[in-house]
């Protein structure tokens, strides 16, 4: 995301306050996807995400 002054909207955040990964799942419009989006430049293309909590019972149990 990008802050009112058009720059990133970024932070540094500590090794130890990481749990786990996460499966991201883009937050679609209504427009067709279109060819060039990949896994490598989906990040920077998509303002919004959801956290897949289906993707094992791991997960589920964390953010349930």
């Amino acid at each position: 995301s990008f802050l009112d002054n058009s720059s990133r909207n970024l932070a540094v955040i500590h090794i130890d306050s990481i749990v786990r990964g996460a499966h991201l799942l883009p937050i679609y419009g209504t427009e067709v996807v279109p060819e060039h989006v990949t896994f490598h430049n989906s990040l920077d293309l998509y303002c919004g995400f959801y956290i897949n909590h289906f993707i094992d019972h791991h997960i589920f149990e964390l953010v349930s």
